[in-house]
């Protein structure tokens, strides 16, 4: 919007129109009021104490805590936040000692010699 307003040289009134973006909007950008601040702090929280869980069961915690929240609020506010679930490392075990495959005859070779 900017660049418009500089660099072509029109006025604020038809680069808003051309956009389609309210002149109110343009100067007045959205500020978050304060439960919402407190609520996405809340939701951070949660997200940091409990790592493997999403935002559904975040949502039910936040439920049971007494905040009649909507679902996609805390859905819009958990990716604000830049959060996601984090994935699980892979457990490396101990790998037993391989044995390499037999064949027929020294299966039978090996069994002869067990019995």
């Amino acid at each position: 919007m900017r660049k418009m307003l500089d660099g072509v040289g029109i006025s604020e009134r038809r680069a808003c129109r051309l956009v389609g973006l309210s002149r109110t909007s343009y100067r007045e950008p959205p500020s978050a009021d304060a439960r919402t601040v407190e609520l996405s702090a809340r939701i951070v929280e949660l997200a940091y104490e409990r790592r493997r869980f999403g935002y559904r069961r975040i949502h039910d915690l936040l439920a049971r805590e007494g905040h009649a929240v909507n679902h996609k609020r805390v859905w819009r506010l958990y990716r604000q936040n830049n959060l996601a679930v984090r994935k699980r490392r892979k457990v490396k075990r101990a790998r037993s000692e391989r044995m390499p495959l037999l064949r027929k005859r020294g299966l039978e070779a090996l069994l002869t010699v067990r019995a």
